[in-house]
């Protein structure tokens, strides 16, 4: 049953399972094992579904591939589609390194190379969105089209206080200990969904396991202070002022969301006038699983308009 926008349960009382059922844990869960330029020698988790086109799929910060359960199957009628957990995250290994933007965006170039999908489309999802377009910006001809769905990319004083705030002595330890404590917890109050009841203690499972390790938590402290840092999105948008964006990019932003306000994609849309901009009701920032449907429906005609669509 549909709860009020953004209300969400007390973690005891989410459903073990979600509803609706998903087929994501009924893809094998495959690895590769790269070599980076920033990570070393990493194991990256994947699960692949689908024929056609082939389309990269990324996830955003303290999920994994499991956040498209409810697009990829939806996609997979109309492409090959490869969901991974970014290094750090879910399954995928989690070196005792810095994980800055530039880094990440490299590391999925460094994926597309190592799964044969180099110049594939890219849907990004949140960070998943922001790291795509440094990866458009770094190496155009990695990326063949760039959908973005509400990521951050904007230096808003909240991001300034949070990197002020790790940065301090004794930063990174208190968030260990806030997170170590109750994972599943923490991941709940900071997960937020229009329809609160697609969540599950599944979901809390999945996402909090990498929480439960050492390597997990040093990984997600950095996510938190290096990937966000707001100076590397003033970066971003001082690069999107001077030059083109020579990828083609659809932007897709729900009118409301507790994590990044909505105003972030409009910044970013007045910045590149050649982007598409979508903008979904009843949905949130994880506006694929709110609303998968809505999403494919935006998405298909975009992959195609630019040359990534099947040609059936």
């Amino acid at each position: 049953m549909t709860q009020r926008p953004f209300k969400q349960l007390p973690l005891a009382q989410l459903p073990p399972f979600p509803s609706p059922a998903h087929p994501f844990f009924s893809w094998p869960q495959r690895r590769v094992r790269i070599t980076s330029r920033a990570f070393g020698h990493a194991k990256v988790a994947y699960r692949e579904a689908g024929e056609g086109p082939p389309v990269l799929l990324v996830h955003g910060l303290m999920t994994s591939g499991y956040s498209w359960r409810y697009f990829m199957p939806l996609l997979a009628q109309h492409h090959r589609v490869i969901a991974f957990d970014l290094v750090g995250c879910g399954d995928s290994g989690k070196p005792r390194v810095t994980y800055g933007a530039i880094e990440l965006a490299t590391f999925i170039g460094e994926v597309q190379a190592a799964l044969g999908l180099v110049g594939c489309p890219i849907i990004g999802n949140s960070l998943g969105g922001y790291l795509g377009m440094w990866l458009a910006l770094q190496r155009p001809s990695a990326v063949q089209a760039l959908v973005n769905i509400h990521s951050p990319g904007v230096p808003l004083p909240r991001l300034w206080a949070l990197r002020s705030a790790l940065r301090a002595p004794g930063g990174v330890r208190l968030l260990n200990w806030l997170v170590r404590s109750q994972p599943e917890r923490w991941v709940h109050k900071n997960v937020h969904y229009w329809d609160e009841a697609r969540k599950s203690r599944e979901e809390a499972r999945e996402y909090a396991r990498p929480l439960r390790s050492v390597a997990g938590r040093a990984a997600f402290a950095s996510y938190l202070r290096d990937a966000l840092d707001p100076a590397m999105m003033q970066r971003l948008l001082t690069r999107l002022e001077r030059a083109p964006f020579e990828v083609p990019l659809q932007l897709i932003y729900a009118r409301r969301d507790p994590l990044v306000p909505p105003k972030v994609g409009d910044r970013l849309a007045a910045l590149l006038p050649d982007a598409e901009m979508v903008r979904l009701n009843h949905c949130s920032h994880f506006a694929h699983v709110d609303r998968p449907e809505a999403v494919l429906e935006v998405v298909l005609p975009f992959l195609r308009r630019h040359g990534a669509g099947p040609t059936d």
